[in-house]
């Protein structure tokens, strides 16, 4: 890759190879961590992912595969992280070096469990990644459709443009158009929280509630994102833009929308281990719940529909009742 920083995707979910398409459309080779042996053997011979976007054909001749992560994070310069957020830690495990100056890129929804710590965060904090360094790709922008090649649109967040645009310029083609912001936090945190208002846009779907309802359920977790983020880091940033609201709309409508399933399916009845294991994908959202629900305690944002996704998936209070008892504090 001669005169091309070297681009590791690290993660074999669905938004993973999504990601690896969407690179070898500019770049001439990928470096993919992927941890089990028996996958990477599965591509190379069919040339697709066997579990996540199947119909993706890969020339896995431009494809560096790696079961080691430590070999994928030494040989590349990039590095773009699409492993669930509670399986961060144990994944970097026995990565014990610095990342040095390589940038650090997270395309992880989600916030680490028990450090309630998001993807940017954790990596300043136990590995001395300055946030100049750190990139975030986020939406509004499901995996699925880029599989199918429809218009999708990302956005890229990052210190300074430079760094934004390096990133931007190798994503972009001409199904998919990249937005870029300074809004790191910003945009990581509103990533995360759009998964918990997919939740509950998918339990009252499942509890029959209709569009009417769910058009004021989003109005007011748009207010309620507001109020996390203003009273956690106040920034000038324009919510109703496409890297913000565009994003938790098409969590919280889409038939791809994994945390909306998740929901959905709470508010048909399952409980959240058996919905979790009849997706086979994870919902970051149920993990995100508790983290934000704790850390707005030092906040106090009033959060009624965290609050009561919360109260549903870890009190296990009534679907029914609980969104009942929301509705009564939307407006």
């Amino acid at each position: 890759m001669t005169g091309q920083r070297s681009i590791a995707v690290l993660g074999s979910g669905s938004w993973a190879t999504a990601l690896v398409k969407l690179l070898l459309n500019n770049v001439p080779e990928v470096n993919w961590f992927i941890r089990s042996p028996e996958t990477i053997d599965y591509i190379r011979k069919y040339k697709h992912n066997p579990k996540y976007i199947t119909d993706i054909q890969f020339d896995t001749s431009r494809i560096v595969f790696c079961n080691s992560i430590v070999e994928a994070i030494e040989s590349s310069e990039i590095l773009i992280f699409a492993i669930p957020a509670p399986f961060l830690r144990e994944s970097l495990a026995s990565f014990v070096s610095g990342f040095g100056d390589k940038s650090v890129v997270s395309a992880i929804k989600g916030i680490i469990p028990g450090e309630n710590l998001t993807v940017a965060e954790f990596f300043n904090k136990n590995y001395n990644v300055p946030f100049k360094n750190i990139i975030i790709i986020a939406g509004p922008c499901h995996a699925e459709e880029i599989a199918l090649e429809r218009l999708s649109y990302l956005t890229v967040a990052a210190a300074t443009e430079k760094k934004s645009e390096e990133l931007a310029a190798f994503l972009r083609c001409h199904y998919v158009q990249v937005k870029s912001t300074s809004d790191i936090y910003g945009t990581e945190y509103a990533a995360v929280l759009k998964n918990i208002v997919a939740i509950a846009a998918g339990i009252s779907h499942g509890l029959g509630y209709g569009d009417n309802f769910q058009a004021v359920l989003i109005s007011n977790a748009m207010q309620e994102i507001k109020r996390f983020l203003e009273k956690s880091y106040k920034s000038k940033r324009r919510l109703l833009s496409s890297s913000y609201l565009g994003d938790v709309l098409v969590t919280a409508y889409s038939q791809f929308s994994r945390n909306r399933t998740f929901g959905m399916m709470i508010g048909k009845g399952y409980s959240a281990k058996s919905a979790m294991l009849e997706m086979n994908m994870i919902a970051e959202g149920y993990y995100a719940v508790s983290c934000i629900r704790e850390l707005n305690r030092t906040f106090n944002a009033k959060m009624p529909i965290c609050d009561a996704v919360y109260h549903i998936l870890y009190d296990k209070i009534s679907p029914a009742l609980e969104m009942k008892l929301l509705t009564e504090n939307l407006h």
